[in-house]
């Protein structure tokens, strides 16, 4: 099939008003090859919308998935980022961190499962998340673990506040979990300071198991960056769509 065949797809634009937030967090949605409105769909949802799509790829990945390799057409929604904001949404300890996690679990999900046909079953939520993106990500199925089963973590940012309050949970065998991280994240630069992203996503995988989680750990060379992520996105799709 031909590369524009691939890129000939549906995404629309939206926005959606946060009481949570106090502003409007644009979205962007994928409609994908074979969408009927008669039929429910699962949903992949990802933080830093715009550069999920944009340096991702996700929605020419999720294409090629269903039309080269027979998976169920799915939904993709980005909810774009407040940069100036991030790390205080994103991070368990930022100020704004409770509000986000309101708005994510509360009103986007909500708005989109009351006007698009998906599934509500939390096994058919996928949650998608690079660096700060997978920390919230994680910390959303730790919040709501009846509600988020299935996350994607990209190179998560997985620090002493994470490691905490996955240390402190008791079960979670509701969570299964695709996480990657590069050999090469060992002095990764934040607004934060510099940290050994490695050692943190070794020590979150031990601690996942030891909780009954399911992980499908994936360490190999590769370097805090979206050209890295955007490679190993196809087989992270695949992991988590399998069954």
């Amino acid at each position: 099939m031909s590369e524009n065949q691939y890129l000939k797809r549906t995404v629309l634009k939206e926005s959606l008003f946060s009481d949570s937030l106090g502003k409007e967090r644009p979205l962007r949605i994928f409609l994908p090859p074979g969408y009927n409105e008669l039929v429910s769909h699962r949903v992949v949802y990802c933080q830093d919308g715009e550069e999920c799509f944009n340096f991702g790829r996700i929605a020419t990945t999720a294409t090629k998935l269903i039309l080269d390799e027979g998976f169920e057409p799915f939904i993709i929604v980005g909810a774009d980022v407040d940069m100036p904001n991030r790390t205080e949404e994103y991070a368990p300890e930022g100020s704004r961190f409770h509000a986000y996690t309101d708005f994510f679990l509360h009103e986007l999900i909500p708005y989109i499962e009351s006007r698009y046909p998906v599934r509500t079953n939390p096994e058919d939520r996928i949650l998608v998340g690079d660096s700060l993106g997978g920390t919230v990500s994680l910390h959303l199925s730790l919040i709501a673990p009846n509600f988020i089963h299935r996350v994607i973590s990209l190179s998560g940012a997985f620090l002493s506040s994470s490691l905490e309050a996955v240390e402190a949970a008791a079960d979670l065998s509701h969570l299964r979990m695709f996480q990657l991280i590069g050999t090469d994240e060992t002095e990764v630069a934040t607004s934060r300071g510099t940290f050994d992203f490695l050692e943190g996503n070794r020590r979150m995988e031990k601690l996942l198991k030891e909780r009954g989680a399911e992980i499908h750990y994936v360490e190999k060379p590769g370097k805090h960056l979206w050209g890295f992520w955007q490679n190993e996105l196809p087989d992270a799709l695949r992991w988590a769509l399998g069954s």
